[in-house]
């Protein structure tokens, strides 16, 4: 079927299923050797999201606004298989989120939940579903194996309501996370990004607090901190497309990885304060990594750094092996290289 090309915005609405063309999975797209990165793998089977956050970087990056899916998930299966079996002793994390909201458009493809039950069988990865809804009624009675970790983009209630239009609420959010931790899944929790606002500080102590009201730390496979970042030329396209937002007003500076990113004494003292109050509810067991940020910056927010980007996907996979017995053996570094 052929398709017209449209605006991101346009296209939102109009859900085209579609053929796997060319290759749907590889390294996050943000990979900058400057920057310790995460090394997360993506499968690129959704394309556009319905919800409609002022800092999307989709509005500056997709060509072609038509929202799609890819409807053959064992094409895509297929795909995995194929290259997870080539590092058979490595424990791979695989994501859908990349070009859109993992869990936004499920109630309509029920892609998700097919990923979830194949899997279930994948003795070396694991997906990771991101999402800033709370459609998750669907894949709560799956066997799910624990190989799928339900993971959520979290933001203080102000950032929510003036610049993630669409989306659900943090009420909703909290609810799912709840339903999904009771459903036997591991959850993710994504404090990314982390944006300025009046009252911020109270902000995101509060947003901590009540995530976990309703879940309990061992059920979190990780968690990431990150902070509002943009490429240059989007900061026109911001301000044309969200007129009301107020994001490109705050004192911003380019980046290594040519990123628009608050200065960095605010950063640290951003993260420093989210970490203390996770600190408050986690243990030394719970992974939390900086997403897109030096080591530097590790080592303040820390006190530690991982050595290298393949070293802190070795940690990912010695924690999960650690906590939940997720790998097919306990992780060798000498795989992660």
């Amino acid at each position: 079927m052929k398709m017209n090309t449209v605006n991101f915005r346009d296209g939102k609405d109009d859900l085209h299923r579609v053929e796997k063309k060319g290759e749907v999975m590889g390294v996050c797209a943000t990979f900058n050797e400057k920057y310790t990165c995460c090394n997360v793998h993506v499968l690129r089977s959704v394309h556009n999201c319905p919800f409609e956050c002022s800092y999307c970087f989709l509005q500056n990056y997709l060509n072609d606004g038509v929202t799609k899916v890819v409807k053959d998930v064992t094409e895509l299966m297929d795909e995995v298989t194929e290259k997870i079996r080539k590092e058979p002793e490595r424990l791979f994390r695989i994501g859908t989120w990349e070009l859109g909201d993992s869990l936004a458009l499920e109630p309509g493809t029920g892609q998700a939940a097919e990923l979830i039950r194949e899997f279930s069988f994948l003795e070396n990865a694991v997906l990771e579903l991101k999402t800033k809804s709370d459609r998750i009624d669907s894949i709560l009675d799956i066997d799910h194996g624990n190989r799928t970790v339900i993971s959520w983009s979290l933001n203080a209630e102000q950032v929510i309501s003036s610049e993630e239009h669409g989306t659900a609420s943090l009420e909703k959010r909290i609810k799912a996370i709840h339903k999904v931790s009771q459903a036997g899944y591991l959850v993710g929790l994504h404090f990314d990004p982390m944006i300025l606002h009046d009252g911020w500080e109270k902000g995101y102590a509060k947003l901590v607090d009540n995530v976990f009201s309703a879940v309990h730390p061992d059920r979190i496979a990780w968690i990431s901190i990150g902070s509002l970042r943009f490429n240059p030329e989007m900061k026109k396209k911001i301000e044309n497309n969200y007129p009301e937002s107020r994001l490109t007003c705050a004192e911003m500076v380019v980046g290594d990885d040519a990123k628009v990113r608050y200065v960095k004494p605010l950063r640290l003292n951003m993260y420093k304060h989210l970490y203390g109050q996770l600190k408050k509810h986690i243990s030394d067991r719970n992974l939390v990594y900086l997403c897109m940020e030096r080591w530097d910056m590790w080592e303040k927010v820390f006190g530690s750094r991982p050595e290298s980007i393949n070293h802190l996907d070795y940690l990912f996979a010695k924690s999960l092996y650690g906590r939940y017995g997720l790998g097919k053996k306990e992780p060798v570094i000498d795989n992660y290289q």
